[in-house]
């Protein structure tokens, strides 16, 4: 990435900066989860491989910063001491606890490392909506905040009824611990698949008939 970046390397990767690169980051992130749910390990490994390449690339930019300038080192060791310190119970001297105990004290621990004031803080806006939902939700959970998530309905009411009926439906996937993104995805993967058999077959048949 150093030689791509310096003189006589490529004008395309040169070219690049962190406001750039950022759609290419959310591709293969999503493409990572897709890997991950076709079960390849192929796959699997070159989109790992892919993610990997967005970080080593903003490294390699956030080198060339006039003042605040850090490199793949920076970000390898501070990824490290986060680690440790988000882990007292394995790295220090902590009970280990159980699990509603560990996320808890994770979410203190990260409220006071990182300077947030709200236990919403953090949760990107480019989330899905119904994965945004959930972690508002998982959030709110852990910090014992009241949620006034509206009950689920069966009576067409418009726009606001089905947010309503969705947010509900997020509050069930969090509370019986199943993630409603990936919940949806394999749903809509079903019917997918299924009207793709369909699309085949009307074109076999199709074919069957024009010969």
């Amino acid at each position: 990435m150093d030689r791509l970046r310096s003189p006589g390397g490529c004008d395309w990767d040169a070219e690049q900066t962190h406001e750039s690169l950022a759609p290419y980051a959310l591709e293969e992130a999503h493409e990572l989860v897709e890997a991950i749910e076709s079960g390849s390990r192929t796959h699997l490994r070159e989109e790992l491989g892919d993610v990997l390449l967005q970080v080593v690339f903003h490294s390699r930019v956030a080198q060339e910063h006039p003042s605040e300038p850090f490199g793949i080192d920076e970000v390898a060791a501070g990824c490290a001491d986060k680690l440790v310190a988000r882990h007292p119970h394995v790295f220090g001297d902590d009970d280990a606890g159980t699990m509603d105990e560990h996320l808890r004290r994770w979410d203190r621990i990260k409220a006071e490392t990182s300077g947030r004031e709200s236990a919403f803080d953090g949760i990107p806006t480019t989330l899905g909506a119904l994965a945004r939902a959930q972690k508002v939700l998982g959030r709110a959970a852990r910090a014992d905040l009241p949620v006034d998530a509206p009950a689920a309905t069966d009576e067409p009411a418009g726009e606001s009824a089905i947010g309503d009926a969705l947010l509900a439906l997020a509050a069930r996937a969090q509370a019986e611990g199943v993630d409603a993104e990936t919940a949806l995805r394999g749903a809509v993967r079903r019917v997918e698949e299924a009207a793709r058999a369909a699309e085949q077959a009307r074109r076999s048949d199709t074919d069957s008939s024009s010969g």
